[in-house]
């Protein structure tokens, strides 16, 4: 099949790579020139502006908009809206928030324009192992795009139609949560291992094992053993830990439905603490313990 990529960075350039490999047509755009280059070189057809990729597209055209969510998403899909014509597909495979998704599919559908909400997961890895892909949607346009999917995804499976508009970002926002729980839990257990001075363990080890037959065995308890086999101390490795965006709508969703999230919302939380030097609350515990019970207060070094 023929399609637009727009957006070449970790994830979009990487896409491109798979699906020319699987024999599709990519017309590719990207705001950095330098970008392009590599896929021009492996089949891809360059374009040097939305419109231009546009235009370069046989009808019914498809674009895949792969940019952060956001300002960049909006302006790319206004963009297309202005382009695209009745019949045409556009793709959100970004890290959209689902209930701009929803917006954007039915600003759409006011021209004829069909959207899907992809969501996209399998970063850095996903050009050889495949990209995991819930679908959101027109079902219809779901099936004639099953190609590409099938092309994008692993080889035995890891895509699928979830549901109308806004369910593939609904349930890539939940996957991006319980990623969160599930990292927050192996580096706890394994702080508290390195914490048992006396038995000198080897966190590195300790990873390698569990990896084989282990209940606790998972991809990402791989990539901890690859990063302790590499750098055992975390030499250079600052304790301050960023968030994208998807948990802290994962535990919004959770209050305003009512459902309880402690270990997904407590593993966000962690992370907010983990960017505090000196914490007010912390401070304000240790001054407080002072004047009721006259406990010493540490002071900074």
């Amino acid at each position: 099949m023929q399609l637009g990529m727009i957006g070449l960075g970790r994830m979009g350039g990487n896409m491109v790579s798979r699906l020319l490999g699987g024999g599709h047509k990519i017309v590719v755009f990207d705001p950095n020139p330098e970008a392009m280059q590599p896929l021009v070189k492996l089949g891809a057809t360059s374009a040097t502006s939305v419109p231009q990729l546009v235009n370069g597209l046989k009808a019914p055209r498809i674009a895949w908009v792969m940019v952060p969510s956001g300002q960049a998403t909006e302006m790319t899909i206004e963009t297309l809206a202005g382009e695209m014509s009745a019949g045409d597909i556009v793709i959100d495979g970004g890290n959209s928030n689902y209930r701009d998704s929803i917006r954007h599919a039915a600003a759409l559908a006011q021209k004829g324009v069909t959207m899907l909400d992809v969501g996209t997961s399998g970063g850095i890895w996903g050009l050889k192992e495949g990209y995991c892909l819930t679908i959101g949607g027109d079902r219809a346009a779901f099936k004639k795009l099953e190609p590409v999917f099938r092309t994008l995804a692993p080889a035995n499976g890891g895509y699928g139609y979830v549901g109308p508009s806004g369910a593939g970002h609904f349930v890539k926002m939940v996957h991006n949560g319980i990623e969160y729980g599930l990292m927050e839990s192996y580096a706890e257990g394994l702080e508290l291992l390195a914490a048992k001075k006396e038995f000198q363990l080897d966190l590195g080890q300790i990873s390698e094992i569990w990896r084989h037959g282990s209940v606790v065995r998972s991809w990402l308890l791989d990539l901890i053993a690859e990063a302790l086999k590499e750098n055992p101390d975390l030499e250079g490795i600052s304790a301050y830990v960023e968030d994208s965006g998807e948990g802290r709508w994962t535990a919004k969703e959770a209050i305003e439905l009512g459902v309880p999230l402690p270990v997904i919302t407590q593993a966000l939380e962690a992370r907010f603490r983990s960017r505090q030097e000196q914490p007010l609350a912390a401070r304000l515990l240790a001054v407080l313990r002072q004047k009721f019970g006259g406990h010493s207060v540490k002071k900074p070094d």
